[in-house]
């Protein structure tokens, strides 16, 4: 009575297609065991489901329907690669280092976010996660969002340009053979050669992302392979005419005398934030970690390559030092300058001699604004680098409250 039970479960669950043996569906009428009187059986199953039902217990055959009612807040953070190192070496110039007391742990925490545990995961576990509801936040690359979220409305993009993790999801094809005079999506559209017997074979891990490009650009004809890894090699060995991958630099397609063609970028991506629609929404305090997360990525994603610039200036009042610094095109500064007397006794009379002006310069045109300090008066130029730049708010939390309805 529990297997047809337990099997009436599975089959209302699509996406757990396979359980490792002995729990396969397809076992459990040729093994004894299960069905022996000398002893009760408990066989407990965790399936997330399609449809993102909640956890489901199943014990003896009855399934117990109940919502998760943990408390702490997950994170998902990218568990190898650079995409890992670049994640935490962001977090931790913002302030929220994440302690993990053993490297072989998957779970850490961020000590400035009580609550908070991180999470760290496969990028595309981080995504079925966070439709699964395991998950609260993440951070991924754009593209793993696109895959793996496939257009789902409860993922949403918290911040969508972390400034790292650059890279292109592209059709690549080779440069020689019958492809050599192809330069365009549209050329290779129109290519005579591809037939419902004979179509475009494409080699990729993109198997959502790949066919639903295809299918918007007219390739009718078009087949496609999974591959994760060395997808560069399959033109030349003969079991693909073109691939669909990331590129970064693009050095090891022209090594392997492949080309990326007009028009066939599907997708520009960089590391984002990405968060449960359900969970902003229905977790307490998930909504108060996320903004606070927002703000100080937002601050000092701003203040990168800025430095603030110090110096003094004679000047017969605030307004005539203003006017000869707003001469000159690199101080202008975020808003303006910022001006204030310096007080200087001679004679036994305080009186400002000087005028100290405080600027923000970007780091490109550092020394041209020292220049035109100089050339206008400026002396005593104190440089030093900006950790963070504060809005009065961040327009990215305008944008989320707005998608969330609040």
């Amino acid at each position: 009575m529990a297997t047809v039970q337990l099997q009436a479960f599975l089959r209302q669950c699509p996406s757990l297609t396979s359980l490792p043996s002995p729990f396969s569906t397809a076992s459990f009428s040729n093994r004894p065991f299960l069905y022996s009187s000398n002893f009760s059986v408990k066989l407990r199953v965790y399936a997330s489901c399609e449809a993102h039902s909640p956890i489901t217990t199943v014990v003896n055959g009855n399934a117990d329907l109940r919502t998760s009612e943990r408390t702490e807040i997950r994170l998902g953070l990218p568990s190898k690669g650079r995409m890992a190192d670049d994640t935490l070496d962001l977090l931790k110039d913002c302030q929220l280092s994440v302690r993990q007391t053993n490297p072989r742990q998957y779970v850490a925490e961020i000590p400035l976010l009580p609550n908070l545990e991180v999470w760290f995961q496969r990028p595309k576990d981080i995504v079925r996660k966070l439709l699964s509801g395991d998950l609260d936040l993440g951070i991924v690359g754009l593209d793993t969002v696109s895959e793996y979220g496939r257009g789902s409305e409860d993922l949403i993009i918290v911040h969508d340009a972390l400034e790292y993790g650059d890279c292109h999801l592209s059709l690549a094809i080779p440069k020689y053979g019958i492809f050599e005079n192809i330069n365009s999506l549209k050329e290779l559209v129109q290519m005579p050669q591809w037939t419902a017997e004979k179509p475009l074979r494409v080699a990729t891990g993109f198997t959502y992302l790949g066919p639903k490009f295809m299918k918007e650009n007219g390739l009718e004809h078009v087949v496609f392979s999974t591959a994760d890894g060395a997808l560069e090699a399959a033109p030349a060995m003969g079991i693909a005419d073109a691939i669909l991958d990331l590129v970064s630099s693009g050095t090891t397609l022209r090594e392997n005398n492949l080309k990326e063609i007009e028009g066939g970028v599907v997708l520009r991506s960089q590391a984002v934030l990405v968060a449960s629609r359900k969970s902003l929404t229905h977790r307490k305090g998930v909504l108060d970690i996320t903004h606070e997360m927002l703000e100080r990525l937002e601050a000092h994603l701003r203040a990168a390559g800025q430095f603030t610039v110090t110096a003094n200036m004679r000047g017969s009042s605030a307004g005539e030092v203003a006017e000869r610094i707003l001469s000159q095109s690199s101080l202008s500064g975020l808003q303006g300058p910022t001006i204030s007397p310096v007080y200087c006794k001679r004679d036994g009379m305080i009186s400002p001699d000087y005028y100290a002006i405080v600027i923000c310069v970007p780091k490109k045109a550092l020394y041209k604004s020292v220049q035109q300090l100089r050339a206008i008066g400026g002396s005593g130029v104190l440089i030093s680098p900006l950790t963070y730049i504060f809005d009065e708010e961040t327009p990215r939390w305008s944008q989320l409250l707005s998608k969330l309805g609040l």
